[in-house]
């Protein structure tokens, strides 16, 4: 079987909910980094053959496929065609799965994978919350009533649940998120994320023309005492909007391709996808997946926890990476170095290239060797992706 590699990547800097993106369409805003990706590459856009773009909200302006809506936005051949996949928070991490599978078994060649989520634009939650609203139902069925009687999937509840088995308390929860935007601001000023970052050109409410390159949702001035300030979610619990992750609009893609679509581009890869895993878990608590998901990507790749130089765990509650590192033993001076979601933002369906994006240029600064990325997923999935640099 041939191997797949990650050719070129590229993101979008993040925009805070009602920001510097909040005016870009998000089929604009995804067209954008694709075009953007392909010139990065240097390559003939006709050699793209698909483009798998994950998105957790596919109403609205991000409905009716996503993923062709936005190669039409993008000014790329009409010949590329597009797909939408939704995984919930894990999309476009599973868009990579599908389209670094696709290239190993040489269906295709060459393939873009991506994400999008426009926050502000289309809400959280839009399609089922929008659909009940209008007398169209609900997603629990009968059938998952019978089996989770009068039990609520909610990630927030799942965050305060995965707090709670993990001895995680208010304290350690806001420490984490201090250190989150502590990383990325240094990560910021040390021009860390400028190899991933596709610069976009964008009109701000005023009417300005600026270029957004800098993730938005970063508190440079953070403190303790101003993240303690912020007012609990549930006055029983533990987590407030300062240590879960901020509501972001953003888009990023990736270039995969085997060794034929390397040889006929004539491309040096960043990196080569090692191995992939995805697993459910209990719906309920919802965000443990990522653990038992590790466990057995290091399993079936042959690896151990102290293998991996860098890892990137979505923070999509402190509580996440947190028990996570606990459960796995893992070094915490790995993990998200660079800062994660509490700081950069979590665009839904968007994250996992980004992800994925910030991971391989980290390695590549830090001349490391093999990275892990693992992200919890609403209705209790985790993927798991292993790459390694080259």
């Amino acid at each position: 079987m041939a191997e797949a590699y990650i050719a070129a990547l590229g993101r979008s800097a993040g925009g805070k909910r009602g920001g510097r993106l909040a005016g870009v369409h998000p089929a604009d805003l995804a067209g954008k980094v694709l075009a953007a990706l392909v010139d990065r590459a240097d390559i003939d856009p006709a050699a793209i053959e698909d483009v798998i773009m994950g998105c957790a909200c596919p109403a609205g302006e991000q409905g009716a496929n996503i993923a062709r809506n936005a190669v039409l936005a993008s000014g790329l051949p009409e010949s590329i065609p597009g797909t939408h996949v939704d995984r919930q928070c894990g999309s476009s991490q599973q868009a990579l799965h599908f389209a670094a599978a696709t290239v190993m078994a040489g269906v295709q060649d060459v393939v873009i994978a991506a994400g999008v989520e426009s926050m502000t634009r289309v809400p959280m939650g839009l399609p089922w919350t929008l659909a009940a609203k209008h007398g169209y139902g609900t997603y629990r069925s009968p059938g998952i009533e019978d089996r989770y009687p009068q039990t609520p999937f909610s990630q927030f509840g799942g965050a305060e649940l995965l707090a709670k088995k993990y001895g995680l308390n208010r304290e350690t929860l806001d420490a984490y998120a201090l250190e989150s935007h502590r990383r990325a601001a240094a990560a910021t000023q040390a021009g860390k994320f400028d190899a991933e970052i596709i610069p976009l050109e964008v009109v701000t409410p005023e009417g300005e023309t600026i270029i957004h390159a800098t993730d938005e949702g970063i508190r440079f001035d953070a403190s303790l005492e101003k993240i303690i300030s912020v007012k609990l979610l549930a006055d029983d619990g533990v987590i407030s909007a300062a240590n879960a992750s901020q509501i972001c609009d953003g888009a990023a893609a990736l270039l995969v391709v085997n060794e034929r679509g390397l040889k006929t581009l004539g491309l040096t890869p960043l990196a080569r996808i090692h191995h992939m895993t995805v697993i459910g878990h209990d719906p309920v608590i919802m965000l443990e997946a990522p653990i038992p998901a590790t466990h057995r990507a290091l399993d079936r790749a042959g690896m151990k926890i102290g293998d991996i130089d860098l890892y990137e765990v979505n923070e999509a509650f402190a509580p996440v990476p947190l028990a996570w590192t606990q459960a796995l033993d893992a070094d915490a001076a790995r993990l998200n170095v660079h800062g994660g979601a509490i700081a950069l933002g979590h665009p839904l369906g968007g994250s996992g290239a980004k992800l994925m994006a910030t991971l391989v240029s980290a390695l590549h600064d830090r001349k490391a060797r093999f990275g892990l990325q693992t992200m919890c997923e609403a209705g209790g999935m985790a993927n798991v992706t292993i790459v390694e640099r080259l």
